[in-house]
């Protein structure tokens, strides 16, 4: 039995002066990021090839979710993008008071139309913010009290779902979505003294809006996961 190593943290105090580049995330061999998976001739996503080693894992995935193997070796990094080289982050992070990046890479969010957006997600000890990099803006800040859970698909895909009950959702795809909900329970248990409950299922409801709900539903078919958004 495995434990998801604690991703190294960025302390925030100094602002250095190169900026990164924002493109599509990458994975441990530098390919482009296969978040979607693969396309059929419909558009319809399909996913990372069925991990058939299903092994136990604790906190917070307990066994039940089928993890892609490279998960089960990678060394968890923490801060991707080099927050520290990015002044219009440090200077975000040095307004709202937070002291620790626990977590910072480049993601694809989904909108309420369905448009595919990138974005960098960072976690602090405090919050969640959401950044358009080419346009240095940040579109959200979720503060870690106000997120009551993340929900997940039993397969081996990459999206993820932030729950918020007094706002609205937000769905995501990302490489490193293990780490994403690491981070994201130990800070949350650190911020607030609560269990961020992490659901499993091969079909759930979000708010991509206020009023608006979608479907997210996922199939294991031969050579991967097929996964459609509906409108409810």
């Amino acid at each position: 039995m495995q434990r998801l190593k604690v991703p190294k943290r960025v302390q925030v105090d100094e602002s250095p002066t190169e900026i990164p580049k924002y493109d599509v995330a990458e994975d441990e061999e530098g390919n482009p990021s296969e978040a979607l998976g693969h396309q059929n001739d419909d558009g319809e996503d399909k996913g990372g090839i069925r991990n058939s080693n299903v092994t136990e894992d604790q906190e917070p995935f307990m066994g039940v979710k089928v993890r892609r193997k490279a998960s089960f070796r990678r060394e968890y990094k923490g801060d991707y993008i080099d927050v520290r080289s990015n002044p219009y982050l440090m200077k975000i992070l040095q307004k709202q008071g937070d002291k620790e990046v626990l977590f910072a890479d480049k993601v694809l969010k989904f909108t309420a139309s369905g448009k595919m957006k990138r974005r960098i997600l960072m976690i602090t000890d405090f919050a969640i913010y959401i950044v358009d990099p080419e346009a240095d803006a940040l579109k959200r800040r979720i503060a870690l009290a106000a997120v009551e859970r993340m929900c997940l698909s039993e397969l081996s895909d990459n999206f993820f779902a932030i729950i918020i009950p007094t706002e609205y959702d937000v769905l995501m795809a990302s490489t490193r979505k293990t780490e994403i909900v690491t981070v994201l329970v130990e800070a949350a248990k650190s911020a607030s003294d609560y269990e961020l409950e992490v659901c499993f299922s091969n079909s759930f409801e979000y708010n991509a809006t206020a009023e608006f709900v979608k479907e997210v539903q996922f199939e294991e078919v031969e050579g991967g996961v097929k996964t459609r958004i509906l409108k409810k």
